[in-house]
């Protein structure tokens, strides 16, 4: 059986790190002081920052020498390599794991997995899911790019002030949207973050996740994966009870994460986060 390592950036936002998987961390500056993700800055660390800080932090890429030297590692370790890295339209990792790997021609796949955080998730999820049933690189590699398009990556926002400090939206509609208690629902779509609606309250925002999931249908023999932004997993965990007839019966417990820098930026904190793939 081939020995694979599976290689990630930290925009998986992975909790449980399995011996076969290398997370490579991605930078958060914040002024002139920068960190690795999940290395010397936690994802309690770095909610604590950003909400009191007036701009956004800026994330940086994985760079092609930060994967080269993963990549160099995994080769003198006998190892064939599978990368899988955050949506190449939300971040330059994914040129710069093409950039490293051309040279290791014949041992490695780098897929770009589309997604981010969760999302990203359940991609590597699967490719040790399908590691473990004993397929090798390049039969894990093609069916993860064609499943890649069955994932679906739905979110609710407590907030539109992180948005707003992102230039996404305008100060005067972050201002009604605040004072009409409304709740953007997104979803990473085509390798996109896109607005998929608005809810007026917590409760209708959990609805229309609801709604979404429904609709795809829940594969629950491939992986699935809730986050949260922010301090406290409270406002996931009334959603997960209010929907308990999507996975009552198929699951005994879901896994949850907590959602880091890439996208916690951009969206802040209170923010839930579901990903699954759809049923055919």
């Amino acid at each position: 059986m081939e020995k694979i390592r599976i290689i990630t950036d930290s925009a998986a936002d992975l909790d449980n790190i399995r011996p076969e998987v290398t997370v490579i961390p991605m930078k958060i500056s914040f002024g002139s002081e920068t960190y690795l993700d999940g290395v010397n800055l936690s994802h309690r660390e770095f909610y604590e920052k950003l909400v009191e800080s007036d701009a956004l932090p800026v994330t940086s890429l994985v760079s092609p020498g930060e994967f080269s030297d993963v990549f160099e590692k995994a080769a003198a370790a006998g190892e064939k390599m599978l990368v899988i890295t955050i949506s190449g339209d939300l971040s330059g990792t994914y040129q710069s794991a093409l950039l490293a790997a051309e040279e290791y021609a014949g041992r490695i796949r780098v897929i770009d997995s589309r997604q981010a955080t969760v999302g990203e998730q359940v991609v590597v999820n699967r490719a040790l899911q399908l590691m473990d049933n004993g397929l090798g690189l390049d039969a894990i590699a093609d069916r993860l790019e064609a499943e890649k398009e069955e994932i679906h990556t739905i979110g609710l926002l407590d907030t539109l002030e992180y948005l707003k400090k992102g230039g996404r939206i305008s100060k005067t509609v972050a201002f009604v949207g605040g004072a009409l208690a409304i709740k953007p629902v997104v979803a990473i779509v085509d390798g996109k973050v896109i607005l998929l609606g608005k809810a007026r309250g917590s409760k209708n925002g959990e609805n229309f996740l609801m709604r979404e999931a429904e609709k795809a249908g829940l594969d629950f023999s491939r992986p699935i994966c809730l986050g949260y932004t922010g301090f406290s997993d409270a406002m996931l965990q009334k959603y997960m009870e209010d929907s308990r007839h999507l996975w009552e019966g198929h699951e005994d417990s879901l896994p949850i994460c907590t959602i880091g820098a890439t996208i916690g930026t951009h969206i802040g904190p209170n923010a839930i986060a579901l990903s699954f793939f759809e049923k055919k």
